[in-house]
């Protein structure tokens, strides 16, 4: 089984794909987290953990990891300093320890932030993380849902390299194509769009086979 560093884990999408991962055959989930606290929350549900802060030194953290899923985010507090910069040494530390695979959670319309004058510094950081990542010789999944919300998940979605529409995606249903996209014979050195639809997640993904 391939051991998964989840950045983001306490998050409200993290826990989902922790969640995934604890009932896979296939990985094995690492939480990364923040505080003593989070790290004991874990423990007590049985998930391996790491400490380490996006903004501070996190090499230790790639240590002994197969694959790599990003869900960290700011809020849009710290989008620069997290989103980005965060995203970048993650990435970073993943192209020094050969990591087999990094699974980036984006977002749509960040291939074109100057679009959005509402969300422009939160799509300029997540556009430059990808490009860095495009970049970093990894091989790679980027993934960019819609808006997020917290309705229950049907495992359906839509699934294109561009969508050419906006939407919305349960948060469910964005962790389960996370987690499907960790697959070696699945979206290799790809980006791609999900919103909530009709295929089934596995499916899905024959459109950009």
């Amino acid at each position: 089984m391939e051991h998964v560093l989840v950045a983001g884990a306490n998050g409200t999408t993290g826990k989902k794909i922790i969640e995934l991962l604890k009932s896979s055959q296939y990985f094995i989930p690492i939480a990364m987290v923040r505080t003593i606290e989070q790290k004991k929350n874990f423990e007590n549900q049985h998930v391996k953990t790491v400490l380490g802060d996006l903004e501070k030194d996190i090499s230790h953290t790639i240590i002994d990891i197969d694959k790599v899923i990003f869900a960290a985010g700011s809020g849009g507090k710290k989008v620069k300093e997290v989103d980005q910069e965060g995203a970048k040494k993650l990435i970073k530390a993943s192209t020094e320890a050969q990591v087999k695979k990094f699974v980036m959670l984006s977002s749509m319309g960040a291939d074109n932030p100057e679009a959005s004058a509402e969300l422009k510094d939160y799509l300029t950081a997540k556009h430059n993380a990808d490009m860095y990542l495009k970049d970093s010789g990894l091989n790679y999944a980027i993934v960019r849902p819609g808006s997020l919300n917290n309705k229950k998940g049907d495992g359906k979605i839509e699934l294109a390299k561009s969508l050419n529409k906006s939407g919305e995606i349960t948060r469910d249903d964005v962790a389960q194509t996370l987690v499907r996209a960790l697959h070696d014979d699945t979206a290799n050195n790809t980006t791609f769009e999900i919103l909530q639809g009709n295929t089934l997640v596995g499916k899905a993904f024959d459109a950009i086979e």
